[in-house]
């Protein structure tokens, strides 16, 4: 479907979404929050996408966050918007993994936004915050809640309190980002491990997310004693059977979703 603020293409079971705002650093108003919701809901429900990577358009930002203009004027964002803040932030159903591809500031609701996706690859020029206490706002689509859970306590309460980014290269070293690479190469990168990913059954990683991020508040034990939603599924599918199958006669598995 046509869209006026973000972009989507899927290719090779590949869906991108390119926040398309350059000129306001890919900030979020509420009509760009829309078609984010809409884009993923699409995504979720497409069978020949198995993985999103969200990414922003330009070289200078992946998402401002917020359009704190838009909010000055009157406008409220809509917490009714599928998914939430980034069509993403409010998503707990989604078991297809999704990358985030951070072109450049992260910050606030489009850091919020790259939280609450599963994979982090950052260029160079990345950097990341939560700055909202500086504008008297809060990080309320799930910031204060997701980066004590990921960090430390005491350096996320940091980063909150003290309201100040911190470049990609110390994210990775928090373990906020899983690779930092050339701006060039963001792409390039993101593809790489989407097509790792690709390699797998792609039941097995919707099994494996789901049962994660389902079961992180539980013991091992209580886990280990709590299927994930997606096991029967799974447990019955015809990839299953394919793998041992292909491994056993040494080619590469058809996978089918199924």
């Amino acid at each position: 479907m046509p869209y006026q603020f973000i972009n989507v293409e899927t290719k090779d079971r590949i869906t991108t979404i390119t926040i398309n705002r350059p000129e306001v650093m890919n900030a979020l108003h509420p009509p760009a929050n829309f078609e984010l919701g809409q884009a993923f809901d699409a995504f979720a429900a497409d069978d020949n996408a198995w993985i999103a990577i969200l990414t922003g358009a330009g070289e200078k930002a992946f998402s401002a966050g917020n359009d704190l203009k838009v909010t000055a004027s009157g406008q409220r964002f809509d917490l009714k918007i599928s998914g939430g803040f980034g069509g993403i932030t409010n998503r707990h159903d989604l078991a297809k993994p999704v990358i985030a591809a951070v072109n450049g500031l992260a910050l606030g609701g489009g850091f919020e936004t790259a939280l609450a996706c599963d994979i982090i690859i950052a260029s160079e020029n990345a950097s990341f915050g939560l700055p909202e206490p500086r504008v008297g706002l809060v990080a309320g689509a799930g910031g204060m809640h997701r980066l004590p859970r990921m960090i430390p306590q005491k350096i996320a309460m940091g980063m909150m309190l003290r309201a100040k980014p911190i470049a990609a290269r110390h994210a990775e070293k928090l373990g906020l980002v899983n690779e930092v690479v050339p701006l060039e190469d963001l792409m390039p990168t993101a593809l790489r491990w989407a097509h790792d990913i690709l390699e797998c059954a792609p039941l097995s990683i919707r099994l494996t997310k789901q049962g994660a991020m389902r079961n992180l508040h539980l013991s091992v034990q209580e886990a280990l004693a709590t299927p994930a939603p997606l096991f029967q599924t799974f447990f019955d599918s015809e990839d299953r059977k394919e793998g041992p199958k292909a491994f056993a006669e040494k080619r590469k598995p058809n996978w089918k979703g199924r």
